[in-house]
């Protein structure tokens, strides 16, 4: 690595698709090399979603310090921009030590927020909600891929990243796109080079589509046999609706109807299948634009583990 990279403190990603191992290769790297590990779950950030969230065991979490779990309660918004302070708080605590930072999780954005600083934090909020408003006209009139068309005439690079449905995402590259009058991608990619305080070996562990899909399909019936329907039932008795955007994810949106009394647990499983696997899809597509990322099967726990050594022996001779 050059001098500059040597310099900065590490950052060993474990990433990857939903039920790729990533948190069990996580706590095993932790202790092995001695660090923290830092979540990048966007889920996991929320109290009382443990099941649902596949969040680790308070057993595995006395095993080794995570950071990033349980901040808020349901009802309270959470974004990018306070995930990335937060987290790189909490990695400068783990970096004082002279430990490593083991930054686990899914969630691509929140990821490239602690490694590279998040451009969208100075949002143009009346841009921003006049694309909302444009949004939600075009899906009452029944064109709710409308906004993702004109992002692909704007900039074709994002708009083949984000799936044609996911409004959230759409709206936010079109601001930049507008704003800055250059597509998002091209900006990022500017401003990825202006923020990276971290020496980082990016590891994505993925152990094949048909694998994945069967990890998928175990896990849903776990979180099932694991009481998410009971977990939901709680969450309203504390007062945490269905409409809640935490509760609108995958998981939580197929079992409150069954709370409800509107569906059943076998359509419920049924669908948290169908959907995991479309979004891990997205999740490896996403993944796929990381620049430099390593791609490693979660099995091959040696050669994982010969990777990390190698790079940390770097970090200690820098």
């Amino acid at each position: 690595m050059p001098d500059i990279v040597q310099a900065r403190p590490p950052v060993v990603v474990v990433a990857g698709p939903t039920a790729s191992g990533k948190s069990a290769a996580a706590i095993e790297l932790a202790l092995r090399f001695g660090g923290d590990i830092v979540n990048a779950d966007s889920m996991q950030v929320y109290r009382y979603l443990d099941v649902g969230t596949a969040k680790p065991s308070l057993a595995d979490r006395a095993r080794v310090p995570h950071h990033l779990i349980d901040v808020v309660t349901p009802d309270v918004l959470y974004n990018a921009g306070r995930y990335s302070r937060e987290a790189r708080a909490a990695a400068s605590q783990i970096h004082a030590r002279r430990g490593i930072v083991f930054l686990t999780g899914g969630t691509g954005l929140y990821i490239r927020a602690f490694l590279e600083g998040l451009i969208e934090d100075d949002a143009d909020r009346e841009l921003r909600a006049s694309l909302e408003r444009d949004a939600a006209r075009a899906e009452r009139e029944g064109d709710a891929e409308r906004l993702h068309r004109r992002l692909t005439e704007l900039d074709p690079d994002a708009a083949a990243r984000i799936h044609p449905n996911d409004q959230r995402r759409t709206v936010r590259a079109l601001e930049l796109a507008l704003r800055h009058g250059a597509p998002a991608s091209q900006i990022r990619a500017r401003h990825a080079f202006a923020d990276q305080p971290y020496g980082v070996l990016y590891l994505v562990l993925d152990p094949g589509r048909d694998a994945l899909d069967r990890r998928i399909d175990a896990r849903a019936q776990a979180m099932i046999d694991a009481g998410l329907l009971q977990e939901c039932r709680a969450l309203v008795e504390r007062g945490y609706g269905p409409e809640l955007r935490p509760l609108q994810a995958i998981g939580y949106r197929h079992v409150m109807p069954v709370v409800e009394g509107r569906d059943t647990l076998v359509n419920a499983l049924a669908g948290m299948r169908r959907d995991t696997r479309q979004f891990a899809r997205r999740q490896r597509t996403w993944f796929r634009g990381v620049r430099d990322a390593v791609w490693v099967h979660p099995d091959d726990r040696e050669g994982i583990a010969a990777r990390v050594a190698a790079f940390a022996a770097t970090k200690q001779a820098s």
